[in-house]
Formats: C-alpha cells, structure tokens, sequence
C-alpha cells in the first residue's frame, strides 16, 4: 500500500513496516541534494516529528515522520550519496524504515489520486 502526506513524504506499507522517502515533487523543489542526515535506529518517533534533514543546493529542509513508531533500518547509502534521492526518489532513494506503532493509521494518509490533486 503507497501512502502519501501533505508534507511530500511517500509510505511503501508492508505489514507494520512502512519504508519511508520524499516524493518527486519534494526533489523538485529542493533540487539537487547534497546531504541527507537520517535518524538513528532505534529512535521512538512521533507522526509530524523532525525524524530526517536533507540540504540542497537552494535550502534545508526537515523530512518529517508520517507516522508514529520506531526507526528499524535507515539507508546509509543515501547519506553517502544524496544524489540517489534526486535520481530514484521512490526506489533506491528511500530514507528509513518505520515499525508502525498502528499499522491502521495509515489509511487516514493521503493515496496517490489525492497527493496528486494536492501538488497539481
């Protein structure tokens, strides 16, 4: 299940496990990236909280927590190459993976019909 919320942040839902990344309209608006910070595994975070922080070239930005729960993995390999977020933002470019604390409140998030009504 894709999920998306109103701050550009995309949900691949597998379980209780939702990986976690920024949209291409986020890349877009930030342009090219040249670092991500990611949150440490194993962190509690709450939906809304500060759980990432990207730079670009144009501005910072916070990649918030769509949901509540717990840091279970992150992708290193974005940290060494931010450029992968703006090459495959939905794929290779993922930020965390969140152990869901209400695998269910994912179903009040926006889906993609929605999200991009939002952005269009």
């Amino acid at each position: 299940m894709l999920k998306f919320t109103e701050d550009h942040e995309w949900l691949r839902v597998e379980g209780d496990v939702a990986t976690v990344g920024i949209t291409q309209h986020a890349v877009e608006q930030l342009g090219d990236l040249v670092f991500v910070e990611l949150p440490k595994v194993g962190a509690a975070l709450g939906k809304g909280g500060s759980a990432a922080t990207v730079e670009s070239v144009k501005a910072a930005s916070d990649v918030y927590c769509p949901l509540d729960g717990e840091i279970v993995a992150v992708n290193e390999a974005i940290a060494a190459d931010p450029s992968l977020v703006n090459a495959d933002p939905q794929g290779e470019g993922w930020f965390f993976r969140l152990k869901l604390a209400d695998p269910k409140a994912a179903a009040g998030l926006l889906d993609k019909d929605a999200y991009d009504r939002l952005v269009g």
